[in-house]
Protein backbone atom coordinates (compact mmCIF):
# COMPACT_ATOMS: atom_id res chain seq x y z
CA UNK A 1 0.00 0.00 0.00
CA UNK A 2 1.25 3.51 -0.82
CA UNK A 3 0.97 6.41 1.58
CA UNK A 4 0.29 9.99 0.45
CA UNK A 5 3.88 11.01 1.23
CA UNK A 6 7.08 9.28 2.33
CA UNK A 7 7.16 8.49 6.03
CA UNK A 8 9.36 10.81 8.13
CA UNK A 9 9.81 13.29 5.30
CA UNK A 10 8.66 16.83 4.62
CA UNK A 11 8.40 18.69 1.36
CA UNK A 12 11.52 20.61 0.34
CA UNK A 13 11.23 23.82 -1.70
CA UNK A 14 12.62 23.19 -5.19
CA UNK A 15 14.85 26.25 -4.82
CA UNK A 16 16.85 24.29 -2.22
CA UNK A 17 17.48 21.10 -4.21
CA UNK A 18 20.96 22.32 -5.19
CA UNK A 19 21.94 22.22 -1.52
CA UNK A 20 21.55 18.43 -1.59
CA UNK A 21 23.52 17.80 -4.77
CA UNK A 22 26.52 20.10 -4.70
CA UNK A 23 29.00 17.94 -6.62
CA UNK A 24 32.37 18.59 -5.06
CA UNK A 25 34.75 20.98 -3.40
CA UNK A 26 34.57 24.72 -3.81
CA UNK A 27 37.31 25.68 -6.25
CA UNK A 28 38.95 28.91 -7.31
CA UNK A 29 38.62 29.44 -11.05
CA UNK A 30 41.33 31.66 -12.48
CA UNK A 31 41.20 33.31 -15.88
CA UNK A 32 43.34 35.79 -17.78
CA UNK A 33 41.93 38.14 -20.37
CA UNK A 34 43.52 41.16 -22.02
CA UNK A 35 46.55 40.76 -19.76
CA UNK A 36 44.50 40.81 -16.57
CA UNK A 37 44.16 37.78 -14.29
CA UNK A 38 41.04 37.21 -12.19
CA UNK A 39 39.79 34.65 -9.69
CA UNK A 40 36.31 33.56 -8.64
CA UNK A 41 34.94 30.94 -6.28
CA UNK A 42 32.96 28.16 -7.95
CA UNK A 43 31.09 25.14 -6.69
CA UNK A 44 28.95 24.24 -9.71
CA UNK A 45 31.21 21.77 -11.51
CA UNK A 46 31.24 18.09 -12.32
CA UNK A 47 33.49 15.47 -13.89
CA UNK A 48 32.22 14.42 -17.31
CA UNK A 49 34.90 11.97 -18.48
CA UNK A 50 37.94 10.17 -17.07
CA UNK A 51 40.39 10.23 -20.01
CA UNK A 52 40.90 12.76 -21.28
CA UNK A 53 39.65 14.41 -18.10
CA UNK A 54 36.64 16.58 -18.94
CA UNK A 55 34.97 18.92 -16.46
CA UNK A 56 31.67 20.73 -16.88
CA UNK A 57 31.11 23.97 -15.02
CA UNK A 58 28.58 26.75 -14.72
CA UNK A 59 29.84 30.34 -14.65
CA UNK A 60 27.13 32.98 -14.42
CA UNK A 61 27.03 35.42 -17.30
CA UNK A 62 26.86 38.16 -14.65
CA UNK A 63 30.34 37.24 -13.38
CA UNK A 64 33.42 39.08 -14.59
CA UNK A 65 35.06 35.68 -15.18
CA UNK A 66 32.36 34.65 -17.67
CA UNK A 67 33.56 37.13 -20.29
CA UNK A 68 37.20 36.15 -19.73
CA UNK A 69 36.49 32.41 -19.98
CA UNK A 70 34.32 32.81 -23.05
CA UNK A 71 36.90 34.98 -24.85
CA UNK A 72 40.15 33.27 -23.80
CA UNK A 73 38.73 29.71 -23.81
CA UNK A 74 41.09 28.68 -20.99
CA UNK A 75 41.30 28.72 -17.21
CA UNK A 76 42.74 26.99 -14.16
CA UNK A 77 40.66 25.14 -11.60
CA UNK A 78 42.53 25.61 -8.32
CA UNK A 79 41.50 23.30 -5.48
CA UNK A 80 41.94 24.90 -2.04
CA UNK A 81 41.78 23.39 1.42
CA UNK A 82 39.98 24.68 4.47
CA UNK A 83 43.16 26.52 5.52
CA UNK A 84 42.28 29.34 3.08
CA UNK A 85 38.48 29.11 3.49
CA UNK A 86 38.14 32.78 4.35
CA UNK A 87 39.87 33.87 1.13
CA UNK A 88 37.80 31.39 -0.89
CA UNK A 89 34.52 32.78 0.44
CA UNK A 90 35.66 36.38 0.08
CA UNK A 91 36.64 35.76 -3.57
CA UNK A 92 33.05 34.69 -4.16
CA UNK A 93 31.55 37.77 -2.53
CA UNK A 94 33.23 40.54 -4.55
CA UNK A 95 33.67 41.25 -8.24
CA UNK A 96 37.03 41.34 -9.96
CA UNK A 97 35.86 44.10 -12.29
CA UNK A 98 37.30 46.80 -10.04
CA UNK A 99 39.46 44.89 -7.56
CA UNK A 100 42.59 42.73 -7.69
CA UNK A 101 41.30 39.81 -5.62
CA UNK A 102 44.72 38.11 -5.54
CA UNK A 103 46.25 41.08 -3.69
CA UNK A 104 43.15 41.74 -1.59
CA UNK A 105 42.94 38.19 -0.25
CA UNK A 106 46.61 37.19 -0.11
CA UNK A 107 46.65 34.69 -2.99
CA UNK A 108 49.93 34.03 -4.82
CA UNK A 109 49.85 33.52 -8.57
CA UNK A 110 52.18 31.09 -10.32
CA UNK A 111 52.69 30.86 -14.09
CA UNK A 112 50.86 27.91 -15.65
CA UNK A 113 52.57 25.59 -18.14
CA UNK A 114 49.93 25.46 -20.89
CA UNK A 115 47.42 28.28 -20.35
CA UNK A 116 47.63 32.02 -19.68
CA UNK A 117 45.51 31.89 -16.52
CA UNK A 118 47.59 31.61 -13.33
CA UNK A 119 47.80 28.82 -10.79
CA UNK A 120 47.19 29.72 -7.14
CA UNK A 121 50.13 28.61 -4.99
CA UNK A 122 48.06 28.29 -1.79
CA UNK A 123 45.88 25.57 -3.39
CA UNK A 124 46.91 21.94 -3.08
CA UNK A 125 45.97 21.08 -6.69
CA UNK A 126 45.69 23.02 -9.94
CA UNK A 127 44.08 21.91 -13.20
CA UNK A 128 45.00 23.81 -16.35
CA UNK A 129 42.01 23.68 -18.70
CA UNK A 130 40.89 24.61 -22.19
CA UNK A 131 37.26 25.13 -23.19
CA UNK A 132 36.33 22.44 -25.71
CA UNK A 133 32.54 22.83 -25.91
CA UNK A 134 30.33 25.91 -25.57
CA UNK A 135 27.08 24.43 -26.92
CA UNK A 136 25.26 25.06 -23.62
CA UNK A 137 26.85 28.40 -22.73
CA UNK A 138 24.06 30.59 -24.14
CA UNK A 139 21.26 28.48 -22.65
CA UNK A 140 22.81 27.37 -19.32
CA UNK A 141 26.19 29.16 -18.86
CA UNK A 142 27.69 25.65 -19.00
CA UNK A 143 31.27 25.23 -20.26
CA UNK A 144 32.97 21.92 -21.00
CA UNK A 145 36.67 22.01 -20.12
CA UNK A 146 39.46 19.60 -20.93
CA UNK A 147 42.18 19.34 -18.31
CA UNK A 148 45.47 19.66 -20.23
CA UNK A 149 47.88 19.74 -17.27
CA UNK A 150 47.39 18.81 -13.62
CA UNK A 151 49.50 19.71 -10.59
CA UNK A 152 49.26 18.44 -7.01
CA UNK A 153 51.23 19.14 -3.84
CA UNK A 154 52.70 15.74 -2.81
CA UNK A 155 52.74 16.87 0.83
CA UNK A 156 48.92 17.13 0.86
CA UNK A 157 48.13 13.60 2.00
CA UNK A 158 44.52 14.05 3.13
CA UNK A 159 43.41 17.51 1.99
CA UNK A 160 40.40 18.88 3.85
CA UNK A 161 38.38 20.53 1.11
CA UNK A 162 35.52 22.97 1.49
CA UNK A 163 32.04 22.04 0.20
CA UNK A 164 29.31 24.64 -0.30
CA UNK A 165 25.87 23.69 0.98
CA UNK A 166 24.22 26.98 0.05
CA UNK A 167 23.21 30.14 1.87
CA UNK A 168 26.58 30.64 3.56
CA UNK A 169 26.79 27.08 4.87
CA UNK A 170 29.86 24.94 4.19
CA UNK A 171 30.99 21.44 5.06
CA UNK A 172 34.61 20.30 5.36
CA UNK A 173 35.61 16.95 3.88
CA UNK A 174 36.24 14.46 6.66
CA UNK A 175 37.71 11.04 7.03
CA UNK A 176 38.23 8.70 4.10
CA UNK A 177 36.89 5.15 4.02
CA UNK A 178 37.77 2.43 1.51
CA UNK A 179 35.23 -0.02 0.08
CA UNK A 180 35.83 -2.76 -2.47
CA UNK A 181 35.36 -1.54 -6.01
CA UNK A 182 36.40 -2.59 -9.48
CA UNK A 183 36.48 1.01 -10.67
CA UNK A 184 39.84 2.64 -11.39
Amino acid sequence: MHSARPVNRRSLPLSRVYRLLEPGPVVLLTTAYQGRPNVMSMSWHTMLEFEPPLVGCVVSNRNFSFEALRASRECVINIPTVTIADAVVRCGNVSGRRQDKFAAFGLTTVRAAQVAAPLIDECYANLECRVIDTALVVKCNFFVLEVVKAWVDPAARAPRTLHHRGRGEFMVAGRTIRLRSRAK
